[in-house]
């Protein structure tokens, strides 16, 4: 008869695990949702794998170190707090089990393992084959013919006795002596110093048990392991009391509660939309209500129905449309077709490569778009502006952008696509691109997909952000927020196509010098990497970095997390001040980041057609309302370190007779901070045209401005800024190499001397409080729902969003005006320069020798009077033949 099957769920193993594999998940609330979502696939994958009857989700229980606390204080003492967004989603992992059928178990003052431990015995008894699936390898000890460890790291790989003993060296009945010699690092757990598993290994093979080990040191081979052994006999013992896994916890007593339910795929889809799960809504899709609409669309691929669409196309005043193409970015794609929907449920697909042929469409297509009469609208516009560009045709005017929509009222999240947002609003499961042109490597063109499914999809598409624009423009009017897309982002839109058009000419030559040079750098380093570790090893590799640091070296540790002990940029960053291969390795990972990232990575951007890196910047990422960059993301070159620089040489104007300039807000955050909190002082220093810094340590430091040191100087700075950003105590005290009571003693000098400051930080904090959102100047808002949480942690950092996003966000908000404004006098002049980049605070030209005077007034007239405020807009103005210069 085949024995029953129960499978253990170590639950905090699943979403610890999931949580540092898994980042950037967040719901429409703004909560994180990475490490619940990392558990729901787990168990999908035990279900598809297994089909389990029996199984119970068990997790820690409150208070659940107290037990073994009270025998060793120290217990998991050096543990970091959990991640303050992780107990909501483990809470919302208990949630997420009772929908789908699967028991739960937290017993109060218990830990997982002795719950699981205590159900696996019985289980075993009751005649049960029991898998515990977990990684954690103190579960071993339970291992036996009944009782197997699903392996969770490695695809759920069966561990029973024979594994065990071949890794480890020793049977599953001595893992609990085992432990408690080699101590465990991750529970604090002691163990016998110097005893490692080779050593305990040994010794349990040797001897009975640890008691047979500790009652004999005489026979253990070696003087100083005698010693050791006698020293250290009652740190083992506790250490083999903390270790053992307690199997008589007070569990059900009938075995029934572990037995799969049916879920209850109502709540679940419910549940995954709150979460916004959408592939996952997918699975329970087909027990879902979805209100069915009918559809008609149509394509259009003959002459008579071609003239029949342009006209209906001219009678309505706003269209929406959407192009389907070869690639993703838009200068290398060709047309394959388009779609247009004018009314909700009904819409027209005109193939490019059908019966009709590429030029009698655009040919017809062409007048309707540059009528500025009619309004088109999409979702991701420029993308279909690009590509209509590409054939000549310019798009008038621009009504609705859906993607830019659902960012203003939605910036905190990320996932504005129009699947997801098709399924937040309609509960409408998209035809997935993958269904048309696969992936991998065996991905087609969309110009080998069949005309009438590519028809399909493309009328679906502009379907339902047809649907969606009824939707948001409405939201957009509720919240006051028509205005941001209408006047702001919609005109930028244009603009940074243009920009992206344009393009940057990068000196490709020069590129390949740099790089035979860095890779002799970072050679270099690695060999002198190898002579401080004794031993070559893969430097890129933290688990083999960790090992020679940590194990081999002897370094302390800093920080543990799910995989072992950090290698992270803050813990070397520590260590460096000490140890010279931290210090190195550090020294070896910038240079190898330029190199891949840019060194070597910027030619293969350029395009082969313009020779210029054409990227691409984004509206609808950052939460501040921010552009980002992508493919290439030149913001984030570094400029700090000279190697940065010497990168930003290889950008330049392609002809030798035209120049780059550069114009940069000075301060602009501070002087936001200063019209925003109208403190006198700062205002006052601002209008003096004052240097701010020296301004501000004079007044903290109570010393005379002329007689100000440069530390002082540079202190009052990292104040000045850190404010802008909540910097606490130990944040500034960190970051200045300084005490925390020095440092408290700074800031609290700082709002003696610029009282109205703390009094706008605190306001600003009350408003999101009670609105649950920060909102800039011109009216740009942040939903920040995380600021009235009872966890400090998250409530702190939400805090510091609500100070910081009306500072951000305005300063991004007057750029954005500049740009738009700049644009169009440029237009008005007819001047041959034209904008290339924008970092931040930052706009870059490139301009012919003779247009420089003129450029140069008219960039610092728009952006210093592009917004009234209390105190001056300060632009810094450069030039140079390449924008290192600048």
């Amino acid at each position: 008869m085949t024995k029953k099957k129960l499978f253990l769920l170590d639950c905090s193993g699943y979403l610890f695990r999931a949580y540092f594999a898994i980042t950037g998940m967040t719901n429409a609330e703004g909560k994180s949702t990475n490490a619940l979502y990392g558990f729901i696939k787990s168990i999908q994958k035990l279900f598809k794998d297994f089909n389990p009857d029996h199984v119970v989700a068990v997790f820690d229980g409150r208070d659940n170190k107290k037990q073994r606390r009270e025998i060793y204080p120290e217990y998991k003492a050096h543990r970091e707090a959990i991640a303050p967004d992780l107990p909501h989603q483990i809470a919302w992992a208990q949630e997420y089990c009772n929908f789908a059928g699967i028991s739960t178990l937290a017993i109060p003052e218990v830990e997982a393992d002795d719950t699981m431990g205590t159900i696996a015995r019985k289980a075993e008894k009751e005649g049960f084959e029991v898998f515990l699936c977990t990684s954690d390898k103190d579960m071993c000890q339970l291992v036996d013919d009944n009782v197997s460890m699903l392996n969770t790291h490695k695809g759920n790989e069966i561990i029973g006795p024979k594994e065990v003993e071949g890794k480890y060296g020793i049977p599953p009945s001595k893992f609990i002596d085992f432990l408690a010699i080699t101590g465990d690092t991750s529970d604090n757990v002691p163990g016998i110093y110097g005893f490692g598993p080779k050593t305990a290994a040994k010794l349990l093979n040797d001897f009975k048990d640890l008691e047979d080990i500790l009652e004999h040191p005489e026979n253990v081979a070696g003087k100083k392991k005698q010693e050791t052994l006698v020293a250290e006999a009652d740190i083992a013992r506790l250490s083999r009391k903390l270790v053992t896994i307690d199997i008589n916890v007070d569990i059900p007593k009938d075995m029934t509660f572990s037995e799969v339910g049916d879920p209850d795929n109502e709540k679940l889809a419910e549940f995954y939309r709150t979460m916004d799960f959408m592939s996952l809504l997918r699975d329970v899709g087909s027990n879902v209500d979805v209100e069915e609409v009918d559809t008609e669309y149509t394509l259009v691929d003959d002459e008579e129905n071609l003239q029949k669409l342009v006209a209906t196309i001219k009678k309505a005043k706003t269209i929406c449309f959407d192009t389907e193409t070869t690639a993703l970015h838009p200068l290398d794609a060709e047309l394959v077709g388009i779609g247009f929907c004018v009314e909700q449920g009904k819409a027209w697909y005109i193939p490019a490569n059908g019966n009709l042929g590429r030029e009698t469409v655009i040919a017809a297509i062409k007048p309707i778009f540059e009528n500025p009469k009619l309004g088109f609208y999409g979702h991701n516009v420029k993308y279909d502006c690009h590509i209509l560009k590409n054939y000549g045709i310019d798009v008038k005017t621009i009504c609705f952008d859906t993607i830019l929509a659902s960012y203003l009222l939605n910036a905190h999240i990320r996932r504005h696509s129009l699947d997801a947002l098709a399924m937040h609003y309609f509960t409408k499961t998209k035809t997935p691109i993958e269904h048309l042109i696969g992936k991998g490597k065996k991905q087609i063109s969309m110009a080998e997909v069949s005309i009438h499914e590519v028809c399909s999809y493309c009328c679906e598409d502009v379907d339902y952000t047809c649907r969606l624009k009824h939707v948001l423009e409405k939201e957009l009017e509720d919240r006051n927020l028509t205005h941001i897309l209408e006047d702001m982002e919609l005109p930028l839109l244009k603009v940074l196509a243009t920009m992206e058009r344009h393009g940057i000419y990068v000196d490709v030559e020069k590129l390949g010098s740099m790089s035979k040079s860095l890779v002799a750098k970072i050679q270099e380093l690695e060999k002198i990497v190898f002579e401080l570790a004794g031993e070559t090893f893969t430097i890129n590799s933290p688990k083999q970095l960790s090992a020679i640091l940590f194990e081999k070296l002897g370094i302390p540790p800093q920080k543990k997390t799910a995989t072992g002990y950090s290698t992270n940029a803050d813990v070397l960053e520590k260590l460096s001040i000490e140890y010279p291969i931290a210090a190195k390795v550090l020294e070896y990972r910038a240079l190898e980041k330029l190199r891949s990232t840019y060194v070597d990575a910027l030619p293969n951007d350029v395009n082969e057609k313009t020779h210029r890196v054409h990227c691409t910047f984004n509206q609808s990422v950052t939460a501040t309302g921010r552009l980002s960059c992508k493919n290439p993301n030149l913001q984030n070159i570094p400029v700090r370190k000279e190697i940065g620089r010497e990168i930003r040489e290889a950008f330049r104007p392609e002809n030798s007779s035209w120049q780059f300039l550069a114009a940069d807000y000075s301060q602009i955050e501070l002087r936001l901070l200063a019209h925003l909190s109208e403190d006198p002082t700062l205002v006052k220093a601002f209008n003096n045209g004052d240097d701010i810094h020296a301004m501000t340590a004079s007044k903290v430091f109570h010393v005379p401005l002329d007689a100000v040191t440069k530390q002082q100087r540079t202190y009052a700075k990292t104040i000045n800024f850190g404010i802008l950003y909540g910097q606490q105590a130990f944040g500034l005290a960190q970051e200045l190499g300084i005490g925390m009571k020095e440092a408290a003693t700074f800031i609290k000098e700082y709002f003696g001397r610029f009282p109205k400051v703390r009094d706008f930080i605190e306001e600003c904090k009350e408003k999101a409080r009670e609105t649950g959102k920060a909102t800039t100047m011109l009216g740009r808002e942040r939903l920040i729902p995380e600021i009235n949480s009872n966890n400090k942690m998250i409530k702190t950092a939400a805090e510091r969003l609500a100070v910081n996003t009306p500072l951000q966000g305005t300063a991004a908000d007057l750029i954005k005006h500049a740009m738009i404004k700049m644009q169009q006098r440029l237009e008005d002049n007819n001047s041959e320069a034209f904008m290339i980049l924008q970092v931040h605070d930052e706009l870059v030209f490139e301009t012919p020798k003779y247009e420089i005077l003129t450029l140069e007034t008219d960039v610092r007239d728009v952006m210093e009077n592009v917004y009234s405020l209390n105190v001056p807009l300060i632009v810094d103005i450069s030039l140079g033949k390449n924008w290192k210069e600048c």
